[in-house]
């Protein structure tokens, strides 16, 4: 948890420099081996302690116009902010840590003590802001002219053109219908007539009819001149402003890419590689929204400048919780995927850090244990840590060890699957028609399945329903987000079962959908428990396994019609 006091004698110094010392009351830690991984670590006690001096700061900080929202009465209007630390060693061989945050803060890219961004868009001398009043001056142009009067007024007249023509044409129809059926009543009433009676008659008739084909075919080539030249028109008056949008686009398009030239990123061994080159190599070639504006790539991009050996690095978020993502105060979360993976990845070259644990192989050495087999199917309970199915760098999982026992029902085995991370009854299938039956059971939601999970806390209801919709993260996979606009619906129903003296809690969940990640972010986000589950590398705190277990399955046996049921408690 972050400190809820200050520190009189380091503070003061905080805003005349960015090479902060280290905690004078820490306890002294050894440095690490290696540097941290920044997409998967626990953060070291060197990190802890710089990051436990900056959040002092932070609790004391009044100078900026700036609210994270830490107060009751000030949450409807807070904002948090994710900060970053990196522990170096100066060419004394003496330990500071530097401090940065993601984005911009109180609308400053440079407030004292933090180091400063790779390149500053808000300088107001830099080409940025000339470029950006360009561009504004252009979007103020289109809005003029597509508010103009003579704009409104030329689609006023082409709509009532075009409405117009539509109704007197179809009026001139409906007459020459009406004249035609007269006409032809006129020559009923007649047939006692002398031939040359009948026949001047005949020839008026026609004559009558030629004219009024000539009047719809007038009026429908005047109407139709009419609307062209309108609709001409407005297409001049519309393509002044469709030349103006495209020639913002391109400009906007030429500034960007200026900028992701500007955003020039070093590696421990002094190789310069800008953004547009970075991201070249990625299957998105654009970088995303404020790529290279995150804390970490500022931090290191300021040691390697200066001269200054990184040791560790940690990020951490502080203030009020945003509506999408989980994130909660005071706790430290991974890089994020999405826009730091590629510029870290070359940022890192020449540093020793940590190995990749997501490439390592968790299951290595792990039994899988099955609870239930006969000819149709099988279950399995799987451990934590175990794919269900192939990763992108790992093989190892009960699909792949499945398919050694049963090569012939490779194609058909996976029913359903659990992260790799949650451990518990996972059903398998040895023919195909077994397969398509259970699916339609899971499509039907008529297989029940129950979990069991341990909470970092006690949740505020003891039961009830948690209905929060879910969308993939684009800028950070493969977490998972809330998001009431495109997100896809998501309901848990859940029961407190037990709470424990160390002030956790036992909880039952049952999906009623079955979205990525639903249960760990229904229970980790505010809105739903607001109380992450134990172990949650994503959405909690790191350490150990992850305490969710799919423990009660309950389905129609395809083959037999029987309703089974199978326990398999949990280890936690």
């Amino acid at each position: 948890m972050p400190p809820n006091h200050s520190n009189p004698i380091i503070l003061p110094l905080f805003k005349t420099t960015f090479l902060h010392p280290l905690p004078s009351d820490a306890t002294p830690t050894p440095p690490p081996a290696r540097f941290t991984y920044p997409f998967h670590y626990a953060p070291h006690e060197l990190a802890k302690q710089a990051a436990a001096d900056l959040q002092r700061h932070l609790l004391t900080q009044t100078d900026w116009d700036y609210n994270f929202g830490l107060t009751p009465e000030d949450e409807p209007e807070g904002q948090g902010k994710m900060f970053g630390v990196l522990v170096v060693q100066n060419q004394a061989g003496e330990l500071h840590y530097l401090a940065a945050y993601s984005g911009k803060l109180a609308e400053s890219n440079h407030l004292p003590g933090f180091v400063p961004p790779v390149y500053d868009i808000l300088d107001a001398e830099g080409f940025y802001k000339a470029g950006e009043k360009e561009v504004n001056a252009l979007t103020e142009r289109i809005e003029t002219l597509e508010a103009a009067p003579v704009l409104q007024q030329a689609k006023a007249d082409l709509q009532l053109a075009e409405e117009q023509s539509v109704r007197e044409i179809a009026a001139e129809k409906l007459a020459r219908k009406q004249a035609k059926v007269e006409r032809d009543l006129r020559r009923q009433s007649a047939s006692h007539l002398p031939p040359d009676a009948l026949k001047e008659l005949e020839e008026q008739l026609a004559q009558e009819s030629v004219t009024r084909s000539f009047a719809l075919k007038d009026l429908t080539r005047a109407w139709k001149e009419k609307v062209a030249r309108l609709r001409e028109e407005l297409r001049r008056l519309q393509d002044m402003i469709t030349q103006l949008k495209l020639e913002r686009k391109n400009m906007s398009n030429d500034l960007q890419a200026r900028i992701f030239q500007q955003y020039r990123f070093l590696d421990a061994n002094g190789a310069v590689r800008d953004l547009l080159d970075i991201f070249g190599e990625t299957v998105f070639k654009i970088p995303p929204a404020g790529a290279g504006e995150c804390a970490a790539p500022k931090l290191l991009q300021y040691a390697y400048l200066h001269g200054l050996q990184p040791i560790v690095m940690a990020e951490f978020w502080w203030g009020k919780s945003p509506k999408s993502a989980v994130r909660k105060h005071g706790r430290y979360y991974p890089a994020c995927r999405g826009k730091c993976l590629p510029i870290l990845t070359h940022m890192l070259v020449g540093l020793d850090v940590d190995p990749n644990p997501m490439a390592e192989n968790p299951a290595a050495g792990k039994d899988l244990p099955v609870v239930y087999e006969d000819d149709d199917l099988l279950i399995v309970n799987k451990p934590a840590g175990f794919l269900s199915v192939p990763g992108k760098l790992i093989e190892d999982s009960v699909q792949s060890r499945m398919e050694q026992r049963f090569p012939e029902a490779r194609n058909h085995l996976i029913v359903h699957r659990l992260d790799m991370s949650t451990s518990g009854l996972l059903l398998l299938t040895k023919k195909k028609e077994i397969h398509l039956k259970l699916q339609q059971q899971f499509f039907k939601r008529s297989i029940k399945k129950r979990y069991v999970a341990l909470l970092e806390s006690v949740p505020a209801q003891t039961e009830g329903f948690i209905d929060l919709p879910l969308a993939g993260d684009f800028e950070d996979r493969p977490r998972q987000i809330v998001d009431f606009e495109n997100g896809k619906t998501s309901r848990t129903r859940f029961a407190v079962t037990e709470v424990l003296h160390d002030g956790r809690a036992r909880v039952n969940l049952w999906p009623l959908t079955g979205r990525t990640h639903q249960l760990r972010v229904h229970c980790a986000h505010y809105k739903g428990l607001n109380a992450a589950i134990v172990g949650d590398e994503l959405y909690g705190v790191i350490g150990g396994r992850l305490c969710l277990h799919a423990e009660e399955l309950s389905f129609v046996h395809p083959g037999t019609g029987e309703e089974m049921t199978f326990l398999e408690p949990a280890e936690f």
